[in-house]
């Protein structure tokens, strides 16, 4: 077999694995923490969680998590399809598809009964679930591929805009079931958010500044590792009087520890500054799902 093709293969069956034990793990969250919490974790799995208790309560009738989970998706997978990549559309809805059928068919295992316990680590652990999707190139379905629709188009970390549009579905629970389950649910979507956030850096950008003598050789490493371009700033040491190179560039953030390693092994004197940044406009490059 060719090394390509086989490194492709072996590539594509740890995503899989990786998608496969994600989904275990929201199956898991959904049916050990969020229903022992009686909580709505906002999104699709929040709204459909909401209809079921909805159809329970005042109608009588039990309907399982994955017939309106699925359906519930389908707007969402078509943006996907559309305009974000189909290969990621595809893994995506198969962990939209095992993910709501492993919630049907786990049996409930209670691990707290404290309501605040479960509002944190439950939305910690539902949040590494989805994180491990992110960084397969892969969504946990619903508003995922809503944000990363936005975060690809406007070039913004668009999670805390989803976390708001959440707050809709947790009035109509509070309304509906009490807000104090409401008001746990916010704990639960806020610890998630921030997971998610520290994890998942593709949209999270800094800008590099840095002093060298070899500011060539650094922005072609820069160059290779990133395919981010660069800008030379010839400056004045005000300390010595010398001739001093500035290289500035903007990266992502999951890049930087590996650029700084490879600055420093071409230059250990580089004095880097690395500076967080918030919005970029103009030519950026996005690597392709």
């Amino acid at each position: 077999m060719v090394p390509e093709k086989k490194k492709k293969i072996q590539k594509e069956l740890r995503m899989f694995l990786c998608l496969t034990l994600a989904s275990a793990v929201i199956g898991f969250n959904i049916k050990s923490f969020v229903k022992t919490g009686g909580l709505f974790p906002g999104g699709f799995s929040g709204l459909t969680i909401l209809i079921q208790q909805v159809a329970s309560q005042f109608f009588g009738i039990e309907i399982p998590y994955s017939a309106i989970y699925l359906p519930l998706n389908l707007i969402p997978a078509y943006i996907g399809f559309r305009y974000i990549s189909k290969k990621f559309t595809i893994y995506s809805f198969y962990v939209v598809f095992l993910s709501s059928i492993l919630t049907d068919v786990f049996p409930a295992a209670t691990i707290t009964y404290d309501t605040l316990l479960i509002s944190i680590f439950g939305g910690i652990l539902g949040s590494v679930a989805i994180s491990i999707c992110l960084i397969s190139g892969a969504s946990g379905g619903g508003t995922d591929f809503i944000s990363i629709y936005f975060s690809e188009k406007k070039g913004i970390d668009a999670w805390n805009y989803i976390f708001l549009a959440n707050v809709v579905i947790l009035t109509t629970a509070g309304v509906l079931f009490g807000f104090d389950k409401a008001l746990y649910s916010i704990i639960y979507q806020y610890a998630g958010t921030q997971v998610i956030q520290i994890l998942f850096k593709r949209y999270q950008k800094d800008t590099l500044l840095i002093i060298t003598e070899v500011p060539d050789a650094i922005y072609g490493k820069i160059r290779e590792i990133t395919h981010h371009d660069a800008t030379m700033i010839e400056a004045t040491g005000c300390y010595e009087g010398m001739p001093r190179h500035i290289l500035y560039s903007v990266i992502g953030r999951e890049q930087v520890d590996r650029v700084i390693v490879a600055i420093k092994e071409i230059d250990p004197k580089a004095f880097i500054n690395v500076i967080k940044t918030q919005q970029v406009n103009g030519r950026f490059y996005k690597r392709p799902y």
